[in-house]
């Protein structure tokens, strides 16, 4: 067509390639798309009434051409591989650091990042299989709760996309861990305006774990002190000190020299712990003895055998471990968790405090005006835990005395 714009302008406009099969389509002829002779001509005699109105269909055309190309690259920008590489890119806790298992989140949604790499500067690996993978190209959008549902069920019968599964079975926990991994990414998605609707909720999923109760008895206790001897060092010390100081497993396996004083204070920094707050831990005689006698590697960590990275093989570990105890299902954890469970020689607000726990005694508003580190009375608590573990180990009866609580109905004498 030639025609003159509103502004006088002489104007072409390229309706379509010439469609010679004579064959009426259902639908309407559309701009750009292939016509018969009768399809041009309506189409033109459309285009003419526009013009009437005083439209421009020139700058129409053009706008529309742009609008096109931009939800094009739109697709293409927000698509799930696109979309979770940012994600990761951006990924951080309230704390705003990286959260402590966000590689595992990464696999779980099929990328994988070299150790030590900044995933903000570094480009992963995207696991053949996984979600990255098969789902790389689909636009957010176009992923709906029937694809999650799909997704997790997979996971708690088959193993995580790309991943397998390391035990036979259904797993709730597998399937636990991919809806959350799935609601996390997809409520930030939500944030950033990539989506309008978290395709997760409403969702079935596996609910949480019934809580655990296991608490090893005094003789399971010993016989965990005498097997960390045959799984040898530097596992052997780290693993006694799991036990008298009650701190978690990746707290005492990444100890560093200079967290400890020379008056037997062992100070863990906010970076290291679970709730971000410092945790201070005043070490008894026999826990500071354990860390001079373990073997002693040139570098800043106490556990290690390299010297650059803090020690690791904790599962192969585990498993020697229940070789020699031959206990019930147990974890590594659990040691530690007898200090308040079995424990009665201290208070509950004072074991909290050695545990560094934030709930309890130390929860809501408590936690937050309650500022008193309570370092003597953490201090007693630990003394007595650590002489309790001894008289199991040697056999000898523990010197530790069990103190009544004063009842309230009967206050003390001032004699």
């Amino acid at each position: 067509m030639r025609f003159r714009r509103p502004d006088g302008r002489t104007a072409k406009l390229t309706l379509g390639p010439v469609d010679f099969s004579n064959k009426e389509a259902s639908d309407e002829p559309v701009l750009g798309g292939p016509l018969t002779l009768r399809q041009a001509r309506q189409l033109a005699a459309k285009i003419d009434r526009e013009r009437a109105r005083g439209i421009d269909v020139i700058e129409e055309t053009k706008a529309t051409k742009l609008r096109k190309r931009a939800e094009v690259e739109e697709r293409t920008e927000n698509t799930f591989g696109v979309a979770v590489r940012e994600f990761f890119a951006d990924h951080k806790t309230k704390w705003h650091t990286r959260p402590r298992r966000w590689r595992d989140e990464a696999a779980m949604l099929g990328l994988r990042w070299s150790r030590g790499a900044d995933p903000a500067a570094s480009a992963p690996q995207v696991i053949k299989g996984g979600l990255a993978d098969i789902w790389g190209d689909k636009p957010l959008a176009s992923l709906d709760s029937h694809d999650i549902h799909a997704i997790v069920d997979e996971a708690r019968k088959l193993g995580i996309p790309g991943l397998g599964k390391r035990n036979n079975g259904v797993s709730e926990s597998r399937g636990r861990k991919m809806h959350a991994a799935l609601n996390i990414f997809f409520r930030w998605a939500l944030r950033q305006r990539r989506l309008t609707v978290n395709p997760c909720s409403g969702v079935w999923h596996p609910g949480p774990p019934p809580a655990r109760d296991r608490v090893l008895s005094d003789q399971e206790i010993r016989a965990f002190w005498l097997a960390t001897d045959e799984v040898g060092q530097p596992f052997a010390s780290a693993l006694k000190l799991l036990v008298l100081s009650g701190c978690r497993l990746g707290e005492v396996a990444g100890m560093r020299r200079d967290e400890l004083a020379a008056n037997g204070i062992w100070t863990i920094s906010g970076t290291r712990t679970k709730n971000h707050r410092q945790h201070i831990v005043p070490l008894p005689p026999m826990a500071q003895e354990i860390i001079a006698n373990a073997p002693r590697v040139e570098g800043s960590y106490v556990f290690t055998t390299t010297g650059t990275s803090s020690v690791s093989g904790w599962s192969k570990c585990k498993r020697e471990l229940d070789e020699q105890m031959g206990a019930p299902p147990w974890r590594l954890h659990d040691p530690a968790t007898n200090m308040r469970q079995r424990h009665a020689a201290a208070r509950r607000a004072r074991l909290e405090r050695a545990l560094n726990h934030i709930s309890g005694s130390y929860g809501g508003v408590a936690g937050i005006y309650q500022r008193d580190p309570m370092h003597e009375e953490t201090r007693t608590a630990l003394l007595r835990w650590s002489q309790h573990v001894e008289s199991l180990v040697s056999g000898k009866p523990s010197k530790v005395v069990a103190l009544r609580s004063r009842s309230p109905s009967r206050p003390s004498s001032n004699r």
